[in-house]
């Protein structure tokens, strides 16, 4: 999984991925090292705009010790979302611990790859979801409105 992750990595075009970075970060970052940390950053209180990329990103920097090179990387597979890495247990492992702490109540699964990628997510992962009863087996419902627990609007026309 690390080498498929490595691997995808060096296809995504790091230009495009910095100016994408420095974007949200309200600072030019082709500047500075890009091995190097992130520069300092403008205070967010002074900024036009939204913040909240802003802070997520310069977060996982500081929390990660990413360099500049990593974020933009990170960004671009992710978009600064939690990613997941690594055999089907250990995938499973991760999403339980958010589950059961509270932490997450469902996810969106978006893999860097189609559609291999969501094959065998539902070839490798589910499976093991299901023998820990985190994953449904089978619907109840008819309807996806059934099995959402729905009502059926009243028809209005009749």
């Amino acid at each position: 999984a690390k080498a498929k992750e490595a691997e995808l990595s060096q296809l995504l075009d790091l230009d495009i991925s910095l100016r994408k970075l420095s974007g949200f970060l309200y600072t030019d970052l082709s500047r500075h090292p890009l091995d190097g940390p992130l520069p300092e950053l403008p205070n967010p209180d002074t900024l036009r705009g939204s913040t909240t990329w802003f802070k997520l990103y310069k977060n996982l920097a500081e929390d990660e010790g990413l360099t500049i090179r990593q974020l933009a990387q990170r960004i671009s597979s992710g978009n600064g979302h939690r990613t997941f890495v690594g055999t089907p247990g250990q995938l499973a492992d991760q999403m339980e611990e958010w589950f059961r702490s509270g932490a997450a109540d469902g996810f969106a699964i978006r893999p860097q790859l189609l559609p291999q990628g969501l094959e065998e997510f539902v070839r490798l992962v589910i499976p093991e979801l299901q023998r820990r009863g985190l994953y449904h087996t089978e619907y109840g419902g008819r309807t996806l409105r059934e099995n959402l627990g729905l009502k059926r609007p009243v028809n209005r026309l009749v």
